[in-house]
């Protein structure tokens, strides 16, 4: 078609090409390009008029036509003209985002595509840094189940690679199993919050000191980006992927912050000598509830933020069944996810309310990768509440409270659980913040699902004005809604039972 042989690219241009074959490319453009077209001849106005209102295009002059608002959870999009020219898509621009066509009548691209045909370039998307393997594991027979790191040395740096090992397949499983909060990491991954944020030690109350990592993410922003995170243009990041050097919140000598705070806990049962296994949310993304049904007890790392309907889904059904699960953390269960199709990406749309660094545009909160309403699982219909018994109340970044003992934890059916504990007062000390109740704090609350005969074992205490309630928790705004004025500023350390014979013992509380 063409009297070329190479190919077209679209929001770039290529100069060379890499060492293993892929075309070097310049000039990344960020910006919305909507359903383009290729002509044979120079398209007069009333010709551009007609090629905009017809798909596919009728004119014998048009080489190709790509339909943006077609194939939206896929990297593909289809040349509409006749000519089969289709295209690919890498490094993840944005899908499922309004074009121009939107006029606000739908929000939804899975019900009008083609006011959706557009797509979102940023000079800044990756999604496969495209390393070649340079090392290799074979995991040996008989390994046990847990977590792992490869530990790398070039002079005077080293770098951990971490891994967690499931049992293999028809090998004896532990009554145990830790929960690897994979989703919440790749949306943390390489954050620059700290440093791009401008009232970042307004929120924290004080001086904040960079690690050498973030100084290094600062400068190499070619890393790739976190949900937490913008793009250059302002737009905020809705994917995350793990195909990339992930320098920040993965690593074990990081800041205490997801994934390294979650080694407290698998330390913690290593420690206690509890014989545990792990599974991680790509395995119960893949395969629901049949990754948890044989244990009789899951726990939970830190914070479990993020969660897709498919694993939501296996959870209740592990209870529905009997299942137990001790929730050793705060802020879970809280953004709605989608995951790509070989679980190398997550998917946020940050939509309506909640704890935000950006706000999705009016008319983007459906996920490209499965067209779900996207945001809170609270403005879904689904409060953590009903899921786990609490659910996000407040967030504080200072310093730490603890929890002082409720009459709960005397209960017949709760004592158990406090045997050999004399004090009134839990965790007044700690790594975080100097305290065992602090960072993200969830609350027990009836009308958003706790269970109505849940026992407040004990609830937390001692919150500065720097603790705030989550904003997807005021209707509207008011004065008091710091720590060291309301009452809902805080977490509830609570136990319950079901009748299927589920349970859940929940702390609430990112620093437990």
């Amino acid at each position: 078609m063409f009297a070329t042989d190479h190919d077209l690219h679209l929001a770039a241009w290529q100069v060379g090409v890499h060492e293993d074959g892929r075309p070097r490319m310049v000039g990344h453009f960020n910006g919305r390009i909507d359903n383009p077209r290729l002509a044979s001849k120079v398209v007069v106005c009333h010709e551009m008029t007609k090629l905009a209102r017809t798909i596919p295009p009728r004119a014998p002059w048009v080489l190709a036509a790509w339909d943006f608002g077609r194939d939206i959870p896929t990297d593909g999009f289809p040349d509409v003209s006749g000519n089969n020219l289709h295209g690919r898509l890498v490094n993840l621009p944005t899908r499922g985002v309004t074009g121009y066509r939107w006029d606000g009548s739908c929000h939804d691209w899975t019900q009008k595509p083609e006011h959706y045909a557009a797509i979102h370039f940023h000079a800044d998307d990756l999604h496969d840094a495209g390393w070649e393997t340079s090392v290799t594991l074979k995991v040996p027979d008989g390994l046990k189940s847990g977590l792992y790191a490869g530990r790398f040395h070039a002079g005077d740096d080293e770098a951990y690679v971490p891994f967690y090992v499931r049992p293999a397949v028809g090998a004896r499983k532990a009554k145990i199993a830790f929960l690897g909060s994979t989703a919440t990491y790749m949306a943390y991954s390489n954050n620059h919050w700290q440093i791009d944020e401008e009232k970042a030690e307004v929120k924290r109350g004080r001086i904040i000191a960079y690690t050498g990592d973030e100084l290094f993410l600062n400068e190499r922003r070619d890393l790739g980006l976190s949900t937490y995170d913008t793009h250059a243009d302002g737009s905020g990041v809705v994917y995350s992927s793990r195909l990339r050097p992930i320098v920040l919140n993965f690593n074990p000598k990081s800041i205490v912050w997801s994934f390294n705070a979650d080694t407290h806990v698998t330390d913690w049962l290593e420690a206690r000598g509890f014989d545990f296994d792990v599974v991680t949310d790509e395995d119960i993304q893949d395969e629901g509830v049949a990754a948890l049904e044989d244990y009789n007890v899951v726990v939970t790392g830190t914070h479990p933020e993020y969660w897709s309907t498919e694993m939501w889904d296996a959870l209740v059904a592990y209870f529905d069944r009997g299942g137990r699960m001790m929730y050793l953390g705060g802020n879970g269960f809280y953004w709605r996810i989608a995951w790509n199709p070989d679980r190398t990406a997550i998917e946020i749309r940050r939509a309506e309310s909640g704890a935000r660094f950006w706000v999705s545009r009016p008319g983007e909160y459906h996920q490209s990768f499965n067209g779900e309403l996207g945001g809170l699982w609270k403005r879904i219909g689904r409060p953590p509440q009903s899921l786990v018994g609490i659910g996000t109340f407040a967030t504080g970044f200072d310093r730490c409270g603890c929890f002082e003992r409720k009459e709960g934890s005397r209960h017949p059916r709760a004592a158990w659980i406090f045997e050999g504990v004399s004090e009134e007062r839990i965790g007044d000390f700690g790594v975080l913040g100097n305290g065992a109740a602090g960072i993200e704090l969830d609350g027990m609350d009836v009308e958003l699902g706790s269970p109505p005969d849940t026992i407040v074992l004990a609830s937390s205490t001692g919150h500065s004005a720097y603790y705030l309630q989550s904003p997807d928790e005021i209707v509207f705004n008011h004065a008091a809604v710091s720590g060291d004025a309301n009452p809902r500023v805080r977490a509830d350390m609570i136990y319950y039972t079901l009748p299927s014979g589920a349970g859940v013992f929940a702390t609430g509380s990112i620093s437990w």
